[in-house]
């Protein structure tokens, strides 16, 4: 997934707050409406974005410290357990069940997973690299979409699945969030957005945004 944009202008919509301070003329009572729509356009992207951003670092944060929530108390990551043989050990349908199990546990798929988690965190909250965000975000949303294989009807031992979708499941729009988010620059509100597209180097490398 690659966005593009030019340094001396930014993508996605303007969310400027069109005709205030006005007086419409006859004809023209629209204007003003359309920009309270962008206006609160840009407050629900918003809220999204720190949304989303919650749903990373909270995920991080209970895997790391055990909070005894999705992690049972004392299990966190900190305590020596890890993070991903629980959920990939246990994967039981789909083409990559086998690799799955290969990578349960293993140092290197841990510390990218909580990585992962933290920096798409910090990044939604904050409203800076969005892109890389997305990216990153969409990326292990697929590797979890296959894990759980929603097309499953039946596991690999013959138990029904429960599968609710057969492809729509909250992975896919979390995934469908994410690059929205950061096609729409959705950090230039409530965030650092603006102040970080001013930077020389990401007023260079658009993918930076």
């Amino acid at each position: 997934m690659a966005v593009h944009e030019h340094s001396h202008r930014s993508t996605g919509l303007h969310f400027t707050h069109f005709g205030r301070g006005r007086t419409a003329a006859p004809g023209t009572a629209a204007v003003p409406a359309v920009g309270d729509t962008h206006t609160a356009a840009a407050h629900v992207l918003a809220a999204a974005r720190l949304l989303m951003g919650f749903v990373f670092l909270w995920a991080f944060l209970d895997k790391t410290f055990g909070l005894g929530y999705a992690t049972r108390s004392g299990g966190g990551w900190i305590d020596g357990s890890s993070p991903t043989e629980g959920f990939l050990g246990h994967v039981a349908a789909g083409p990559m069940e086998s690799t799955f199990h290969a990578w349960a546990g293993a140092a290197w798929a841990d510390w990218l997973f909580m990585l992962g988690l933290l920096g798409i965190g910090l990044a939604l909250t904050a409203g800076v690299f969005l892109r890389l965000a997305a990216l990153a975000g969409t990326v292990m949303m697929a590797l979890m979409w296959m894990a759980e294989w929603p097309p499953a009807r039946h596991l690999s031992d013959g138990s029904a699945s429960m599968s609710t979708n057969p492809f729509a499941d909250y992975h896919v729009v979390y995934a469908v969030v994410l690059v929205a988010l950061a096609l729409f620059s959705a950090g230039d509100t409530l965030g650092l957005g603006r102040l970080w597209a001013r930077l020389p180097l990401v007023r260079h490398s658009g993918w930076l945004r």
